[in-house]
C-alpha cells in the first residue's frame, strides 16, 4: 500500500484527510491536537455563515474584550456559589438590573435567575404560577385536578411543551385569518378558575409584533374584580424585552401593569449576548412559591437552586453584565434604534421593489416579515430555496391556524446587519426574483467586464 504523502511530513491534519472523523465507534487512538482542531475547523466550514442566518434572533457577534471575558469564565461552574461567590453575584445583579428595565415595584423584592434560554426561563416561570395556583385553590378546599394555561398560537413552541410536560390543560387560541397577535375576546372567553397563567408575547417570532399586553391586563383585572380570579400574566420577552424598554419606553408591557407577574427575556437575542443566556424575573418574592427553590451543600455551604439545569458554565451571564455596564441605557438605546433604522430602510427597500407586502411595518421589533403580492410565478419557499444558493437563510412558512393560507418570509435584523448588508441582500432578492420569474436582471457594467474576461479565455 503506498504511504499518504503526509506520512513523515510535519503538515497539519493532512495526514488523516484519507481516512476521515470517527463517526460510529470511540477512536482506539488519538490524534494531535492541531489535526484534530484543522478536520473539525474545516467540517464545519460546510455549515452557513451565522453573519447570513437571517432567520435567526440569537446573536452572531460580541466585542472582542467581551470574547475575553467569555474565554476567562468558560471553565467557571456558576452554579458553585460557594466557589465563585461573585460569579453568583454579578447574576444577581443582573436581575435587579432588570426588575429596574422592566419597572418592578420594588427592585430589593423582585427575585429571578439566569437560564440557558427563554425556553427554560417560561417553563420556571409557568410551574411557579401553577404551584401558586395549587396552594390557592388547597387554602379554599377546591380541587387541584383541572389546571390549564392560555396563550396564542403565536407563542413559540416551548409553551405547548410546559403543558405537554407538566400536565397542564392547553388552550391554545388560534389566530384570526387577518389578526396575527392575541385578541383579548378570544382570552376572555377560554379562562376561569383553574387557568394558572395567560402567556403574552413582546415580540412573536411568526410577525415579529407585540401581543396587546395592556389590555390583556385590563381584561384580567376586570375578571379578578369581577370573579375573584387572580390570573396573572406571563410575559415572554423573548426578543422584545431588550428592545421595548429602548424603543417605546412609555409603552405599558411590563411590571407597571398590575397582572404582571413575571417576564423573561433571551440575553442572547436582543440582549446582544452569544447563545446559551437567558432570564426570568418575577415582580416580587411572592410570586415564586419556595416549593421550588431547593438547597444542596454538597458543593461546600448551603446554596439555594432554581433551574432545569444544575452544572454550566458562568460565561455567558458575565458576557451579559458586560453588555449592561459597558452599553448602558444609552448604548442599548443606540443599538437598537439603529437595528430598527435598518428593519425600516429594507421594509422600504421590499416594498419599492413592487413584489412584496410587509406585514408588520410597525416594527415592533427589527423583524421584517413580508409576502408575495399575488400574481407571481413562484413562491416564498422558491424564493427562500433561491437565497440560499448566495449564502443566505431567509425562512420561508406558513402563519398557524386559522392563519395557515397566509405564507411569509422572515428577515430578523440583528447588530451585524449594516445597510450596506441590506443592499446586497435586496441585489440577491431582486436576482433571485428575476430568476424565478424568468425576467432575468439587466446585468451591470461590472458584470459585463467580467463576463466578457471569462469567454475570452474559453
Amino acid at each position: 500500500m503506498a504511504e499518504s504523502y503526509a506520512e513523515g511530513h510535519e503538515l497539519p491534519a493532512t495526514r488523516f484527510f484519507a481516512t476521515g472523523l470517527p463517526r460510529t465507534e470511540f477512536p482506539e487512538h488519538g490524534m494531535p491536537a492541531r489535526d484534530a482542531y484543522e478536520l473539525i475547523h474545516l467540517g464545519l466550514k460546510v455549515d452557513g455563515q451565522p453573519s447570513m442566518n437571517l432567520a435567526s434572533f440569537v446573536t452572531t457577534w460580541m466585542e472582542p474584550e467581551a470574547e475575553l471575558l467569555i474565554h476567562e469564565a468558560i471553565g467557571t461552574n456558576h452554579i458553585d456559589h460557594e466557589e465563585y461567590p461573585v460569579a453568583e453575584w454579578v447574576e444577581q445583579a443582573c436581575v435587579r438590573m432588570l426588575a429596574d428595565l422592566w419597572h418592578a415595584p420594588d427592585v430589593e423584592d423582585a427575585v429571578g435567575v439566569a437560564t440557558i434560554g427563554s425556553s427554560e426561563a417560561i417553563m420556571l416561570g409557568l410551574l411557579a404560577h401553577k404551584f401558586s395556583w395549587r396552594t390557592r385553590r388547597e387554602a379554599a378546599g377546591q380541587p387541584t385536578d383541572q389546571p390549564n394555561v392560555v396563550f396564542g398560537a403565536e407563542t413559540h413552541i416551548v409553551w405547548d411543551k410546559f403543558a405537554r410536560y407538566f400536565d397542564v390543560e392547553l388552550r391554545k387560541i388560534p389566530m384570526r385569518p387577518d389578526y396575527f397577535v392575541l385578541h383579548p375576546d378570544d382570552v376572555a372567553e377560554r379562562v376561569d378558575e383553574n387557568t394558572i397563567a395567560v402567556g403574552a408575547v413582546l415580540g412573536t417570532t411568526f410577525i415579529g409584533e407585540n401581543d396587546p399586553i395592556a389590555e390583556l391586563n385590563d381584561l384580567l383585572v376586570q375578571v379578578k374584580k369581577d370573579k375573584g380570579w387572580d390570573i396573572p400574566l406571563h410575559v415572554d420577552g423573548a426578543s422584545g424585552g431588550f428592545v421595548a424598554p429602548f424603543s417605546k419606553p412609555e409603552e405599558l408591557w411590563d411590571f407597571r401593569l398590575e397582572q404582571v407577574a413575571s417576564i423573561n427575556a433571551s440575553g442572547h437575542k436582543y440582549g446582544l449576548v452569544y447563545p446559551g443566556v437567558g432570564w426570568l424575573v418575577f415582580r416580587d418574592r411572592s410570586k415564586l412559591p419556595e416549593d421550588l427553590v431547593f438547597s444542596v451543600n454538597y458543593l461546600g455551604g448551603a446554596q439555594p437552586t432554581f433551574t432545569f439545569n444544575f452544572s454550566r458554565a458562568s460565561a455567558m451571564i458575565q458576557a451579559q453584565y458586560y453588555n449592561f455596564v459597558r452599553l448602558g441605557r444609552t448604548g442599548y438605546g443606540g443599538i437598537v434604534h439603529n437595528m430598527l433604522a435598518n428593519a425600516k430602510y429594507l421594509n422600504e427597500r421590499l416594498t419599492a421593489s413592487g413584489r412584496f407586502e410587509v406585514l408588520n411595518p410597525g416594527l415592533a421589533e427589527p423583524v421584517v416579515t413580508f409576502r408575495l403580492k399575488p400574481g407571481q410565478a413562484f413562491d416564498e419557499f422558491h424564493l427562500s430555496d433561491r437565497l440560499r444558493m448566495n449564502g443566505w437563510i431567509v425562512p420561508a412558512y406558513a402563519l398557524p391556524p386559522n392563519a395557515e393560507h397566509i405564507t411569509v418570509l422572515r428577515v430578523v435584523v440583528r447588530n451585524d446587519m449594516s445597510r450596506d448588508k441590506i443592499d446586497v441582500l435586496m441585489h440577491h432578492v431582486e436576482h433571485a426574483c428575476g430568476y424565478l420569474d424568468g425576467s432575468g436582471m439587466p446585468a451591470t457594467k461590472t458584470e459585463h467586464r467580467t463576463h466578457e474576461k471569462q469567454r475570452r479565455r474559453c
